[in-house]
C-alpha cells in the first residue's frame, strides 16, 4: 500500500491569529515608545531654555540693553549672535510651543511650560534612605 501524505496548508484562522499577535506585539512597542519620545522632547526643550538664556544674558552682559528691551528684541538677538546657528528657532520647544520668558530680579527665567507640566506629571518620589 502506498502512504498518502497530505499536503497540510495554513488555514486563514492561523494567518488571522500570527496577524493579529504582530498587531498586538507592535502596539505594546508603539504604546511604549511614547514616553522615551516626550523624554526626548523634554530634553530638546530644556537645551533650547539653556542655549536662550546663555544668549541673552550675554547680551546684557554686553551692556547695551536693559532685560525688557531684551526680551522684545529676543529673536535678532539670538539671530546675530555668533554662537547659534538660525537662533530664533531655539525660541520653540520639543513641542513646537514658544519657550517661556521671564525678568525675575535681575535675571532672565527661560523654560517650556509643557515640559514644566509633563515634568511634574512624571515625578518619580524617591524615598530618602
Amino acid at each position: 500500500m502506498k502512504n498518502k501524505r497530505k499536503k497540510r496548508a495554513v488555514t486563514l484562522i492561523e494567518i488571522m491569529i500570527v496577524i493579529l499577535l504582530i498587531g498586538m506585539i507592535g502596539g505594546a512597542l508603539a504604546f511604549n515608545m511614547r514616553g522615551s519620545m516626550d523624554k526626548g522632547r523634554v530634553f530638546k526643550s530644556e537645551q533650547n531654555a539653556t542655549r536662550v538664556y546663555d544668549a541673552l544674558m550675554m547680551e546684557y552682559a554686553h551692556g547695551e540693553l536693559f532685560l525688557p528691551e531684551i526680551i522684545e528684541n529676543k529673536e535678532e538677538i539670538l539671530n546675530k549672535s555668533p554662537f547659534l546657528k538660525e537662533g530664533a528657532k531655539l525660541l520653540n520647544d520639543g513641542w513646537g510651543q514658544q519657550l517661556t520668558i521671564e525678568i525675575q530680579e535681575d535675571d532672565l527665567i527661560v523654560y517650556s511650560a509643557k515640559a514644566k507640566s509633563w515634568e511634574d506629571a512624571h515625578k518619580t518620589t524617591k524615598t530618602p534612605q
